[in-house]
Formats: structure tokens, sequence, C-alpha cells
């Protein structure tokens, strides 16, 4: 699904103009996006939890020269499905 899809499904489903689907969603995803960037959980009951993730420094190699280089350590974004997200792909 794209997001141009998500918001026509987002306006569907909440009898709304797409408009203020888009609008809603960017306020969802700025909002997410905020609280990750202050190193805060964004917890959705049901659904999942984002958080930011520290990745240690690993040596790494290079595809193109094959030589090994050491990457630094970094900061991921995360993702972990909640229980009623779960239960739901099974189905």
């Amino acid at each position: 699904m794209t997001k141009t899809e998500l918001i026509n499904s987002i306006a569907d489903k909440a009898n709304c103009t797409k408009k203020d689907a888009s609008a809603a969603l960017e306020a969802t995803l700025t909002a997410i996006q905020e609280s990750l960037e202050n190193g805060d959980k964004v917890s959705i009951t049901g659904f999942g939890t984002f958080e930011v993730r520290e990745r240690g420094e690993k040596t790494c190699i290079n595809p193109k020269t094959k030589t090994k280089m050491v990457c630094p350590p970094c900061k991921a974004p995360a993702f972990k499905a909640g229980r009623g997200l779960k239960e739901a792909v099974n189905k």
C-alpha cells in the first residue's frame, strides 16, 4: 500500500475528505518522527511500539573495493508489532 492508497483508505473509513485524511496522516507521522528524534518511544496499544535503538560499532566490507572498514555506532528507528497486530496478520 502506498501513501496515496493509505490516504484514500483513511478518507473512506473516516468518512472525510482526502485533504482531511492527508492532513491527519501527515500530523500523525510528524508527531511520531518528532518523538523518536527526542529519544522517546511511541506506543500505540494493540498496534505496536516505535523506538530508537542504538547500533554498536562494527566491521564491514566495502563491496566495491573489498576493503574492510569500521562502521561507526549509530541510532536506528525500530518497530515492534503489538499483540493485536500480530493476531490480525496471522488469521
